[in-house]
């Protein structure tokens, strides 16, 4: 049975991750070895259970611990669960919780590029894209039109910040991802044996309808940061630049509408 914690006093160490650390300082708790994540929804949580994550504590609105938090806590076995009536909890956290319920979970081994992309067919490749909200809808768009993995250069956000997986719907822990070492990933794309398609406004681009994408083995599907979009060097040197049609005047859509857009296209192939 799960150690159900009333909580008390709001200076615990205990509660420490869920109140007072930063991202940045959960990707560092267990330093040299892997960090935590904070994962917040039963849906979320129970996503991250069944692909084999560790979770370590939770933090349990009173009246969930025999509602929507049951199930969840009778898979933890014996992990602390700390409790407290919601409006308690949102003082503590500075936030109102998604369904009344939060699991500190530890981060694992990121897997090495090659191996990710081994059998893989249709990738996103994310450059520079910070916002949390972004990079978690573009990963539950990428994992619901059938996209293999996603790479992301350093800059990125991390995936697992608390609100892009809550924004993925946990399909973070769905699709294989792993960090690039370095921000021009061309290079490595095509030693990999991919053609790269870059998604920005160009005028040599091409049309996202253009047979000789899906006729492509491998395809990388590149997207750009939200304010300066792919830098110049990437554009350069993609096998091809692929535009959106637009109408009314629209230049663009947000780089998270457009990943929609561009998996359910990109993601066929002519086999």
């Amino acid at each position: 049975m799960s150690n159900i914690i009333p909580i008390t006093d709001f200076s615990a160490p205990e509660l420490d991750i869920y109140a007072r650390l930063s991202e940045i300082q959960l990707f560092r708790y267990h330093e040299p070895e892997n960090g935590l994540f904070i994962a917040e929804s039963p849906k979320v949580i129970e996503r991250a259970l069944d692909m084999g994550y560790t979770p370590v504590s939770m933090l349990v609105e009173e009246k969930q611990i025999t509602g929507q938090a049951k199930q969840i806590i009778d898979r933890c076995k014996d992990i602390p669960v700390y409790t407290a009536e919601l409006p308690v909890l949102t003082r503590l956290t500075g936030y109102q919780l998604t369904r009344g319920i939060l699991c500190a979970m530890r981060r694992r081994t990121l897997p090495d590029i090659k191996e990710l992309c081994t059998s893989a067919r249709r990738i996103v490749v994310l450059e520079r894209i910070m916002n949390p909200t972004n990079v978690g809808a573009i990963f539950r768009s990428a994992a619901a039109l059938g996209m293999d993995a996603i790479l992301l250069t350093p800059s990125c956000t991390d995936p697992l910040y608390r609100r892009a997986v809550r924004v993925s719907m946990g399909t973070v822990f769905q699709i294989p991802w792993t960090f690039l070492d370095r921000e021009a990933s061309v290079p490595v794309l095509k030693e990999l044996g991919f053609t790269t398609a870059a998604m920005a406004l160009h005028p040599l681009s091409i049309g996202i309808d253009d047979p000789r994408l899906p006729a492509a083995d491998r395809l990388a599907v590149i997207l750009g940061s939200e304010g300066d979009g792919l830098s110049t060097d990437t554009i350069a040197e993609c096998d091809f630049t692929v535009r959106i049609p637009m109408a009314h005047g629209v230049d663009s859509l947000n780089v998270a509408a457009a990943s929609a857009v561009a998996f359910w296209q990109l993601g066929r192939t002519d086999t």
